[in-house]
């Protein structure tokens, strides 16, 4: 793993390493002391996938203190729009980042505790790897409603869950980070 950009203090694009031969590839996905010696920190505890099609949109999802963690983010197949929301009290407070992920380029995002997370689907199918440092605690789950950041989704027809529908714009969200 290979630090490539940071895109918001502390939240980190990695460049993951792929060997490729006749076969295929294989791509190492996490190593412990890679992130380590670039000064980040990661001690998994779950892990989720979703699969989702083209202009799915999801999140933007974070979960609460004290179960708030540390979220590597990865595509598997195809490719997203992965938008992340900086929602740590400070000068950066609502700051958006962006940036394409795709399984042709292998990639992974470090995202600290107070960052909201989601992504639109670029692709006819796209299949997202998450790993997080706590469990899911749906007592400390939250969100940000989708279209109440400073970000140009760029989709006249999103499909979105009730639930991501639902979430309180980036105004009223009071932040505990």
């Amino acid at each position: 793993m290979q630090p490539l950009k940071e895109l918001l203090p502390g939240a980190w694009l990695l460049k993951l390493p792929r060997i490729e031969d006749e076969r295929g590839d294989f791509t190492k996905l996490v190593n412990l002391k890679s992130l380590s010696a670039v000064g980040l920190s990661f001690d998994m505890q779950e892990q989720f996938v979703t699969r989702s099609r083209r202009n799915v949109i999801r999140g933007l999802h974070f979960q609460l203190p004290p179960h708030e963690h540390v979220k590597l983010v990865t595509c598997l197949s195809g490719r997203v729009e992965d938008v992340m929301v900086d929602l740590r009290r400070g000068q950066g407070y609502g700051r958006v980042a962006c940036i394409d992920l795709r399984d042709d380029e292998p990639s992974m995002l470090y995202l600290p505790p107070g960052i909201a997370h989601g992504f639109r689907s670029r692709s006819d199918a796209s299949t997202m790897l998450y790993l997080t440092s706590s469990a899911h605690a749906p007592s400390h789950d939250a969100g940000i409603l989708w279209s109440s950041i400073d970000h140009n989704w760029d989709c006249s027809d999103p499909v979105l869950s009730a639930r991501d529908q639902t979430h309180p714009p980036l105004i009223a969200f009071e932040s505990p980070f």
